[in-house]
């Protein structure tokens, strides 16, 4: 049995398929669901990946694809993101990743599956290969797709006090005219984690900026 083959029968033993409808309704999705909860589905994946250790960089990448591609519900899509964030395959994490999470974000274009993909893999390469990944992040910021444009934006929520404030604006900047509700969520996302770091230069910003609506309450949301 292949790993794909795993993953879907897995899947489908820890389903609760009259859960199935109200998880679609929650995420908005257009891809049916199957109905498993988060828990079990981490456990069935984990499991799997275990059983079904990929020994180089291009097999990983080629089932990540293969699983992203050939899904017929959400979970099996759910399962590609675990996959590309297993323990196995940290050192997988490189510069040669990068196509495989730009087509994962672009063709998901929705939250459930690119905002991991954005704030850890896309994260994590941009911590460990700024040079390249720094111009690249300027370059989806401009993007006339939503969901590059999102990604650049939240690349750094987890950085805390290693935040580049002047990244961080500049991949904010290209989208504060935008009225979709995505693009304004991520700025006040991203603005809001950095002000656990530094409330008082988010402030600024903010108030410099014109920062409003939606973008403005996520921002200072910890903010007296």
């Amino acid at each position: 049995m292949s790993l794909g083959e795993a993953v879907r029968l897995a899947l489908r033993q820890v389903a609760e398929p009259d859960r199935a409808e109200a998880m679609q309704a929650y995420t908005k999705s257009s891809m049916p669901f199957l109905g498993v909860r988060a828990a079990p589905r981490r456990a069935a994946l984990n499991e799997v990946f275990d059983e079904h250790r990929l020994e180089t960089a291009p097999q990983w990448r080629r089932a990540v694809l293969a699983l992203w591609r050939e899904a017929e519900y959400r979970e099996e899509r759910y399962a590609a993101v675990a996959l590309t964030g297993h323990r196995f395959y940290r050192g997988f994490q490189t510069m040669d990743a990068l196509p495989m999470y730009e087509e994962m974000i672009v063709t998901g274009a929705w939250w459930d599956l690119t905002d991991e993909l954005a704030t850890q893999r896309i994260g994590d390469l941009l911590a460990a290969h700024p040079e390249s990944m720094r111009p690249l992040m300027l370059k989806w910021a401009v993007d006339t797709d939503l969901w590059k444009r999102r990604a650049s934006i939240l690349s750094q929520t987890r950085f805390k006090e290693r935040t580049d404030a002047e990244l961080l604006y500049a991949c904010i900047e290209p989208s504060l005219p935008d009225t979709d509700f995505f693009a304004r969520k991520a700025i006040g996302w991203a603005l809001r984690e950095y002000a656990k770091t530094d409330p008082d230069e988010v402030l600024r910003y903010v108030d410099a900026r014109g920062v409003s609506g939606l973008s403005r309450r996520e921002a200072l949301r910890h903010i007296g």
